[in-house]
């Protein structure tokens, strides 16, 4: 699949790109194959099917929620820049703050990010417990389960809300999740199958946690 096809998947669901985001989206492909070949952010098994295990995957986000301009989200455990870069292309006058405990990988998304161009983003190496900042949104793909990632989070959500949806947790994960979320009256699961056709996504979801602010 050449890059051309790559970039039809997410023209396919987000047909209203700029040109200026397009060049963005197809450079990631060459990007992360060079840098995963130096630093392994990604497996040799997603690095072929990046656009779809990835950046589609991150930008189930932006199909739940478009955040309003000014907004500020926290990536935890961003890895490889995912959610985390995707969204910051998606959405460029919001400002994106990437917090990774392993050093390397942020490597990686800071020489991504400056060969995009991305402004929008910066990365600290961290553990998100000491991150003394607040945020409109906290995302995430499925580091740990939702009650030990809340404790990570708590007091790290804005207090003014500037969303359709209220501030907290935007999570991405898969599976049977009622276990895990049944402590949480607010949560809402939002399915990815709703809003893409792909096989990957049939038991992907988007999960929404409000979270009160300190």
């Amino acid at each position: 699949m050449h890059k051309l096809k790559l970039m039809d998947l997410i023209l396919k669901y987000f047909p209203d790109l700029t040109e200026h985001q397009i060049e963005q989206f197809s450079a990631l492909e060459a990007l992360y194959k060079d840098w995963n070949s130096k630093i392994n952010v990604v497996s040799r098994k997603d690095i072929d099917e990046l656009y779809l295990r990835h950046v589609l995957h991150s930008l189930g986000i932006a199909k739940v929620i478009k955040f309003t301009d000014g907004s500020s989200i926290l990536d935890v455990g961003t890895g490889g820049g995912f959610p985390g870069v995707p969204l910051a292309i998606m959405f460029p006058n919001c400002q994106f703050h990437l917090v990774d405990s392993i050093n390397k990988k942020l490597k990686v998304i800071n020489a991504v990010s400056e060969a995009l161009g991305l402004t929008n983003v910066r990365t600290t190496h961290s553990r998100v417990e000491v991150i003394n900042e607040t945020y409109d949104f906290i995302v995430s793909r499925a580091v740990t389960a939702m009650p030990e990632f809340t404790k990570w989070v708590k007091g790290k959500t804005a207090k003014k809300q500037r969303n359709e949806l209220k501030n907290g947790i935007l999570y991405l994960k898969g599976g049977d999740l009622t276990e895990e979320l049944k402590q949480y009256t607010t949560v809402k699961a939002y399915l990815l199958s709703d809003y893409f056709e792909e096989d990957f996504f049939e038991t992907k979801k988007v999960i929404h946690l409000p979270l009160k602010h300190r």
